[in-house]
């Protein structure tokens, strides 16, 4: 798994998966973004979709999540 969200929540908030530390660069330059709700706050993000972040920022944090999980998997699990 490398993003969970609930999509009931107004505004909806996406946890995502990110390098340690990353996630505190991050969490000190964003309101936004804050330790993982529920999971590893050391490993996991939440960011609020408030608007304050660029759709590029938040596509990148998706993108780095997935490829953290990626990598963690054994070779033959990986995708091609």
């Amino acid at each position: 798994m490398f993003a969970a969200c609930s999509l009931d929540e107004e505004p909806l908030r996406l946890s995502m998966k990110c390098d340690p530390d990353l996630a505190v660069q991050l969490r000190a330059s964003h309101p936004a973004i804050v330790p993982g709700y529920h999971l590893n706050k050391r490993h996991w993000n939440t960011i609020t979709l408030d608007g304050s972040l660029s759709d590029q920022s938040v596509t990148d944090m998706l993108a780095g999540s997935y490829d953290l999980v990626v990598a963690s998997l054994p070779k033959a699990r990986r995708p091609a």
